[in-house]
């Protein structure tokens, strides 16, 4: 039988190993999708995307459609490895996980922005594209702003009580 000690360190353990998954694996995804930006495929599969949204259109004025994907795979693959390098450097996965913020939000303003909802289906049924696709990025945004947050204390050696984590959820 399980001690309340065994208990509490099992919790912890898998707490730990959530944490690690949603920070890496936020990586992992920035990282992987940063580098499908440079290739002609992800260049054109973005492109309905980027050029409805009011807040990266006017990008597509400047740049090409190439040039536009591969900029952006530069910023994700930046944000990837400066919020990867916590361990060594909190400041750099502060930078990085307010980028990843970022990156997040205007992902998700493409729900509102590009055309492809299937208005046949009623609320509250989602298109596969944008709906769908795009939906998932609640949960990366949720893990960038606790990424922030976590990198923030690390960088300011502020440490919580379980009493205040507690409180706080």
């Amino acid at each position: 039988m399980a001690t309340t000690n065994d208990r509490k360190a099992v919790s912890r353990l898998l707490e730990l190993i959530g944490l690690a998954l949603m920070r890496y694996g936020i990586v992992l995804i920035l990282f992987w999708i940063g580098l499908m930006k440079f290739t002609p495929y992800e260049a054109n599969a973005i492109k309905p995307l980027v050029e409805h949204s009011p807040f990266m259109s006017w990008m597509y004025r400047v740049i090409s459609v190439q040039g536009v994907s591969n900029l952006i795979g530069v910023i994700e693959v930046a944000t990837a490895v400066l919020m990867a390098l916590r361990s060594w450097f909190p400041i750099a996965s502060v930078v990085g996980s307010g980028m990843a913020v970022v990156t997040c939000l205007l992902t998700l303003s493409f729900l509102f922005s590009t055309p492809g909802w299937e208005p046949t289906l009623g609320f509250p049924a989602l298109s596969v594209v944008p709906g769908q696709f795009l939906l998932k990025d609640i949960l990366l945004l949720g893990g960038a702003v606790w990424s922030l947050g976590e990198s923030l204390r690390a960088v300011k050696g502020v440490r919580h009580s379980d009493r205040e984590l507690q409180r706080i959820r």
